[in-house]
C-alpha cells in the first residue's frame, strides 16, 4: 500500500498544484512510483482521457510530473461552474448532472465510496501518493462533511503540508490563521509549513520563520521561490491573464470570456520566440492583432452575449472584415456560426444568432462528446494554406453538434482513437476557421504553420522563428521545477515526514 502526502494550501492559488507536480517529479527521479490525487476538483480546465473520460488538466500536469498516463482515478470529481451558483458534476470521468452549489453540498458525501475507490486502486500500484487539497482547509462554512482537504486528508491517512502563498502578502497571517482555525485532531495532521512564491533574500524572514515555528509548534519545511515555471495552470486564477500587454513581431490576442475554459490550448504559441500571444477582456484590450483565437466557454451562449454587450463582438467583426485571421476552439467555433439553439436546455436554452462568420448551425445536445482524437488539416486555400496536411492530435468535449450550409468547407480530417470513427470536422471559410479539437496546436508543426500563415500574409519572413516539441518542453521545465524544489525544501523532513505520518496512524 501506497504512502500518502497532502498538499494543502492557505487559499486558492497559493501553488498547491505546482508544488504537488514537483513532488511529483521529485520522487519519480528518487526512483518511486507516484501518482497525484484531488478528491474534488473545481475547474473549467479539463481533459479527455484515452479512455474518452473527463478529469481535471491539473492532475493530468501532475501525472505528467510523475511520468504515467493521465487517469479519472486521479481526480474521481470534476465541478465544472456552469453560471455562478451552479456547476455540472463530473463522477469518474462521467457527467452525472447539474447541481446547484446547495443541491451539491448536501449530495457530496455521498461520493465517498467513489473517492476511495479510486483512491485505493492508485494506492495499490505505487508507492507514493501525492494528493492535494482545494481552497483552504480553513473555509469553516465549508468544513462539515469536507471530502477534499481535512476530510481527504483522514480518509486518506495522510500528513500534511500546509502552503501559504508570499507573494500576495500576509504569509504569517494566512498560515497562523489557517491554523488556528482547524480543530486540535486537524492541526495535529499539519506537519510542516511551506511559504512559496517569495521574492528576494530569504534571511530577510528568518525573524518571521522562527515565530511562525514557535506559534503554530511546526517546522517550517521550506521557503520556495517564485518560480516562471511554464506548465499548465490549474484554472481561471491563472496568472497568464494579467502578463504585460506587450506586442511581438506576430501578435495573437485570446478573448478572455468571462466562462474561458481549456486556455491551455494556446500555451504552446507563447514558447515561439517573436510571438506574443495576449488575453484580451475588454475592448481596449483588443487593439490590431495578426490572429484571434475565441477559445473555448462552458457556457457558449451566455459568453456570445457578453461579447455583444461588450463591444467586443463588433471589433472582432471589423478585424474579421479587414482580413484578420480569426480562429475559433470547441465553444469559440460555435460561436463564429450562424446559429445556436438549445432545444434542451443545456445551457440558457432558447435559440440566438451567431457571429455569422462561418456557414454553420450548432444545436446543443443532452450527450457530451468526449473522445481522443488524432488528425490533420485539410488543403485550406487562401490565408489559411500553410497549415494543410499538417496532422495533430488532440481531444473534442462538447455538448453540441454543428452542421454546415453552403459554402462550408471542412477543416480537418479527424480520428476517434476511442471508437475508430472517422470523419470531417471543423469549419473553414476565407480568413475565419474553427475546430472542436483542444490541444490542436500541441504539434510543433500546427503552430509553425499557424506563423507561416500570418508571415505570408504580412509579408515577413519566419524562417528563423522556431517552435518547440511541446510535450518535450513540458518534460524539461517538470525537471527544472523539481531542481528548484530540492534547493529550496527539505525533502529530508519531507520524507521524514511521508513515513512518519503512516507510523503515526498505524499506532
Amino acid at each position: 500500500m501506497a504512502k500518502a502526502i497532502m498538499v494543502q494550501g492557505t487559499m486558492s492559488n497559493a501553488g498547491k498544484s505546482l508544488l504537488a507536480a514537483g513532488l511529483c517529479r521529485i520522487f519519480k527521479q528518487d526512483g518511486y512510483r507516484v501518482a497525484p490525487f484531488k478528491s474534488q476538483n473545481m475547474a473549467l480546465n479539463s481533459f479527455i482521457t484515452k479512455e474518452g473520460l473527463e478529469m481535471g488538466r491539473a492532475q493530468v500536469m501532475q501525472a505528467e510530473a510523475a511520468g504515467i498516463e493521465p487517469s479519472v482515478l486521479m481526480n474521481p470529481i470534476l465541478l465544472k461552474p456552469t453560471n455562478d451558483v451552479g456547476s455540472q458534476v463530473i463522477v469518474n470521468g462521467e457527467v452525472l448532472g447539474t447541481m446547484s452549489a446547495r443541491d451539491y453540498f448536501a449530495y457530496k458525501k455521498k461520493l465517498v465510496p467513489d473517492i476511495m475507490k479510486a483512491f485505493d486502486v492508485l494506492a495499490a500500484e505505487n508507492d507514493i501518493i501525492v494528493i492535494e487539497g482545494a481552497g483552504s482547509p480553513a473555509e469553516i462554512n465549508l468544513k462539515k462533511e469536507d471530502i477534499v482537504n481535512m476530510g481527504m486528508a483522514k480518509m486518506a491517512k495522510a500528513p500534511v503540508l500546509l502552503v501559504g502563498d508570499i507573494d500576495r502578502g500576509g504569509v504569517f497571517a494566512q498560515l497562523y490563521g489557517t491554523v488556528e482555525l482547524l480543530e486540535e485532531d486537524e492541526r495535529k495532521r499539519i506537519k510542516g509549513l511551506i511559504i512559496n512564491k517569495f521574492r528576494g533574500d530569504k534571511t530577510i524572514l528568518d525573524p518571521g520563520v522562527e515565530m511562525l515555528e514557535s506559534k503554530c509548534r511546526i517546522p517550517v519545511v521550506g521557503v520556495a521561490p517564485y518560480l516562471n515555471i511554464q506548465v499548465e495552470d490549474e484554472d481561471s486564477l491563472t496568472e497568464r491573464f494579467d502578463r504585460p500587454q506587450e506586442v511581438g513581431m506576430i501578435d495573437m490576442a485570446v478573448i478572455r470570456v468571462p466562462r474561458i475554459s481549456n486556455f491551455t490550448d494556446f500555451n504552446p504559441l507563447e514558447s515561439i520566440p517573436g510571438v506574443s500571444l495576449r488575453y484580451a477582456q475588454h475592448p481596449s484590450d483588443l487593439k490590431n492583432p495578426d490572429v484571434i483565437f475565441l477559445p473555448g466557454t462552458k457556457n457558449t451562449m451566455d459568453d456570445l452575449k457578453w461579447l455583444r454587450e461588450s463591444g467586443m463582438e463588433a471589433l472582432i467583426l471589423k478585424a474579421a472584415a479587414s482580413g484578420t485571421l480569426i480562429f475559433g476552439v470547441c465553444g469559440g467555433y460555435q460561436m463564429l456560426g450562424e446559429t445556436l439553439s438549445d432545444p434542451h436546455g443545456v445551457e440558457a436554452g432558447g435559440s440566438m444568432r451567431g457571429m455569422g462568420l462561418l456557414p454553420m448551425d450548432t444545436v446543443f445536445a443532452e450527450k457530451k462528446t468526449r473522445t481522443q482524437v488524432t488528425g490533420r488539416f485539410l488543403s485550406l486555400e487562401g490565408d489559411y494554406a500553410p497549415l494543410k496536411d499538417v496532422e495533430f492530435t488532440g481531444y473534442e468535449i462538447h455538448m453540441g453538434e454543428s452542421t454546415w450550409k453552403e459554402g462550408a468547407s471542412a477543416s480537418t480530417f479527424t480520428k476517434d482513437t476511442v471508437t475508430g470513427n472517422e470523419k470531417r470536422e471543423g469549419t473553414f471559410y476565407h480568413n475565419i476557421c474553427g475546430t472542436y479539437v483542444h490541444g490542436i496546436f500541441d504539434k510543433e508543426e500546427v503552430a509553425l504553420g499557424l506563423v507561416k500563415a500570418v508571415g505570408d500574409k504580412k509579408g515577413i519572413d519566419v524562417s528563423e522563428m522556431e517552435g518547440v516539441d511541446f510535450a518535450a518542453f513540458k518534460e524539461t521545465q517538470y525537471d527544472i521545477l523539481a531542481a528548484e524544489l530540492r534547493k529550496h525544501l527539505d525533502m529530508k523532513k519531507i520524507y521524514e515526514i511521508l513515513d512518519e505520518g503512516i507510523e503515526e496512524e498505524k499506532a
